[in-house]
């Protein structure tokens, strides 16, 4: 018996990242149901429905998608249910679909999430790095200045760093990550859920010299821990830095330098070099 249509919007299914049974069967229903499939390439998308052996309407929808496109498909869904998907795990996650959701939202289209694999979640739960906090960035830049100049802007962040990368690209970014952030422990998460599955850790010295040996093939995720914490230096330290900045520069400013550099309170230290000027 034909199970009857989802009711008009769009819905946004998460696909497995390689393991096929990782499909949810909430994801096979909304497939099932739904009117038309969004997808980034039919060609991709094809080949898991015929899988799952499911028969549907496919609408190529990448980064590359024309306005008319997206018009299209808000169209459609303002009367029947859509579907997107990306090649692979969650639609939106360094995937498309940020403006076709917030133009549906934006229409009062009903938006539903059909929740599933992620790559993201997937690396961190297994890589041993702290998970209480943590960021993702995407990907790395591809030109070497603006790589260095990312991982420098997120240095300071007290979270483990979450990028995707390609295996091509890898030993770029480590060699990058050994020079901007020296010292933190590192993980490369490849092939997630398949076969080959593989997720390795240590420096960037240590991960650059193996996969330097053994160039890396496949999808990675790859992951930074936060900043490792430093000891309070010496009171005597502190007023040695402050009395050094406050010969070039105002008590403001000097007090500034030597917060940053210390991670500490700028008040604190403020009140201490008025006192050393005075």
């Amino acid at each position: 018996m034909d199970t009857p249509p989802l009711a008009p919007g769009l819905y946004i299914v998460a696909t497995p990242i390689g393991n096929l049974g990782d499909v949810t069967r909430r994801a096979l229903e909304t497939l099932e149901r739904c009117s038309v499939i969004a997808c980034e390439d039919t060609r991709v998308t094809g080949k898991l429905l015929n899988l799952l052996g499911l028969h549907k309407v496919m609408r190529r929808y990448d980064d590359h998608a024309s306005d008319a496109a997206r018009e299209a498909l808000l169209s459609e869904m303002a009367q029947n249910s859509v579907a997107l998907v990306s090649d692979a795990g969650t639609p939106l996650i360094s995937d498309p679909g940020y403006k076709l959701v917030r133009e549906a939202r934006a229409r009062g289209i009903a938006v539903t999430s059909v929740p599933g694999p992620s790559a993201l979640v997937v690396a961190l739960s297994m890589a041993g790095l702290p998970t209480d906090r943590f960021m993702f960035a995407g990907f790395l830049p591809s030109k070497d200045k603006a790589r260095r100049d990312v991982l420098t802007e997120l240095a300071a962040v007290p979270a483990t760093l979450v990028f995707y990368e390609t295996g091509p690209r890898l030993v770029a970014s480590l060699e990058a990550l050994a020079e901007c952030l020296p010292g933190r422990e590192v993980a490369v998460a490849r092939e997630l859920t398949k076969l080959h599955e593989e997720c390795r850790s240590g420096s960037a010295q240590e991960l650059l010299a193996h996969y330097s040996e053994h160039p890396p093939k496949g999808e990675i995720v790859l992951l930074v821990g936060p900043p490792l914490a430093q000891e309070a230096p010496d009171d005597d330290v502190i007023e040695a830095e402050l009395r050094n900045a406050l010969a070039e520069m105002s008590t403001s400013q000097a007090a500034g330098k030597v917060a940053k550099a210390h991670g500490l309170d700028r008040k604190t230290l403020y009140a201490l070099a008025m006192t050393l000027k005075s």
